[in-house]
């Protein structure tokens, strides 16, 4: 008989798994493993009920605020809650908070990626990871301690620069300046960009670490210089995870309350100019004015503090979903 005629035998089905089986398959056969099992799962579950309770009480107290609300509440440009009748809106607040954190994020986010790039691709290793040490450090200062290194010291020096952008950028109106003092959105996000470039060149480094390295050696033998395989290989590959690292950064960027209300001179007014004081967020707002407020104005900023509590939420949700698609994260260089 020819052999290449013979008929394989189809392999035998395998006996459908028993229970014991698939207690064995998730690891909770021991009693220790399934106390840790019940315990994570309490966990997540009482942090998504402590998530629901906060968004619940928002919610309520916005109802009661917005109930009384004679303004648009998103388009108004007066905050005035303790009036007769009251009238409050969040447009001078959402100008300011995503105008400070764009500016943050233009800042930090290519001065992350280089960093990143230079501590795993160019930096000697020792020298490299004294580097990834201290910008770490940079992570654990104080949110009070970059407010006051702001009003202190950011604020007086950067009067020469406004000088610059008024001489040269100046016909623009966006960067226009009368010789006031440095309190702006554009001082603010100079200050941000400095706190969240710490979170972004972290996550941003471990990312580019893990970029394969069949592939840049391959690049490496065909010829490629460091450049054109960090341009071809490493980058491509980190894309997602800078894109995810700037969402996390920009999560803190738009919450950040003390370092901004130390520096920023707000009003409630928008300015076609980011160098001339004016406008402000929704943490530096709630900070600067909830001690003093009425139950009616407690209500109105806690209306504000949901619209911020849902932007952030969007934000983090965004980085996660972003994280969820590189599955290639794990054992890249393997």
């Amino acid at each position: 008989m020819d052999i290449s005629t013979q008929q394989t035998a189809p392999p035998p089905v395998p006996p459908p798994a028993t229970t014991e089986q698939k207690r064995a398959a998730r690891g909770a056969t021991r009693p220790g493993d399934r106390v840790f099992l019940g315990l994570s799962r309490g966990s997540g579950i009482l942090v998504l009920v402590i998530m629901a309770a906060i968004a619940a009480f928002l919610t309520y107290r916005t109802v009661l605020a917005l109930s009384e609300n004679e303004a648009n509440f998103f388009t108004s440009f007066d905050w005035n809650p303790s009036g007769s009748p009251p009238e409050f809106g969040i447009a001078v607040l959402a100008y300011g908070t995503v105008v400070s954190s764009i500016i943050a994020m233009v800042i930090a986010v290519p001065v992350s990626v280089g960093i990143a790039l230079f501590i795993t691709h160019y930096a000697p290793r020792r020298f490299g990871g004294t580097i990834a040490y201290v910008i770490d450090l940079l992570a654990a200062v104080p949110s009070i301690v970059y407010g006051l290194w702001g009003a202190l010291v950011l604020v007086p020096h950067m009067d020469g620069l406004y000088g610059w952008l008024d001489d040269y950028l100046g016909w623009t109106g966006i960067f226009e300046w009368n010789g006031g003092a440095a309190r702006s959105l554009f001082t603010v996000g100079v200050l941000l960009a400095l706190m969240i470039l710490p979170i972004i060149t972290s996550v941003s480094r471990e990312v580019f670490r893990q970029a394969p390295l069949m592939h840049q050696e391959a690049a490496l033998a065909l010829g490629a210089t460091r450049w054109e395989v960090i341009r071809m290989s490493v980058i491509p590959f980190g894309r997602s995870g800078v894109i995810s690292a700037s969402m996390l950064g920009l999560g803190r960027a738009l919450g950040e309350t003390m370092a901004v209300a130390m520096v920023l001179s707000p009003s409630f007014d928008i300015t076609a100019s980011l160098l001339d004081p004016g406008g402000g967020t929704f943490a530096q707002n709630i900070a600067s004015k909830f001690n003093e407020a009425t139950v009616m104005g407690r209500d109105a900023l806690i209306a504000s503090g949901l619209v911020l509590f849902v932007i952030t939420l969007l934000v983090n949700g965004g980085a996660r979903l972003i994280i969820a698609r590189r599955k290639e994260y794990s054992g890249a260089n393997a």
